[in-house]
């Protein structure tokens, strides 16, 4: 039901509770209800019934206390969007075999390309490699899951073994070799697997 109160304009009782979301809004800005209502030019006992959805305000009410807010109207009203899958499973890996090269990748966070980094999970047999990646943007970490690895970054060659992580600017020709069979988790920024 909508009712008419607070500075002219219709409130927006009924339509949602929006008393959780301001109060969130006011302790992501550090304020208190006090400072929100002067701010606001309101009393701060209508803060604490606002917030918990005791009353409701005008649109134009609530115009003011979300400007103080550094929202908007729109914002504030929008759908939260899906929720993004957080744990993946076996079941969304892509698994690439590379017998030439004797390893398994496996893309461990489907489409990663479209986020910050990307992460893989790579099985390289006795003797195996991944394929060499010529110098591009970002950086990559990798920790070693089991095995013995070689990292190799331009000239340079460095030993990493089970429990050890490596971390390097990709600025350089790199690869790994594997002395034992060895699994690694190696994740990129920006992606480029």
């Amino acid at each position: 039901m909508i009712k008419e109160r607070g500075r002219g304009g219709y409130s927006i009782a009924g339509l949602m509770e929006i008393g959780n979301k301001i109060r969130d809004l006011r302790k992501l800005q550090g304020l208190t209800q006090e400072e929100l209502a002067d701010r606001a030019e309101l009393s701060k006992g209508f803060i604490s019934q606002l917030e918990r959805d005791m009353t409701s305000p005008s649109i134009a009410t609530l115009e003011d206390i979300l400007q103080c807010l550094g929202t908007s109207l729109g914002e504030f009203f929008q759908e939260e969007k899906e929720h993004e899958q957080i744990v993946f499973t076996e079941e969304d890996y892509f698994q690439k075999d590379d017998n030439e090269y004797g390893n398994t990748i496996k893309w461990i966070i489907p489409n990663a390309q479209k986020n910050s980094m990307e992460p893989i999970y790579i099985h390289l047999k006795k003797g195996g490699s991944t394929y060499p990646d010529n110098p591009h943007e970002g950086e990559e970490f990798g920790y070693v899951v089991k095995g013995k690895i070689k990292i190799h970054i331009g000239n340079r060659i460095c030993i990493a073994k089970k429990g050890d992580s490596f971390y390097y600017t990709a600025d350089q020709t790199h690869f790994l070799t594997a002395d034992d069979n060895s699994e690694i988790i190696w994740v990129t920024s920006p992606p480029s697997f």
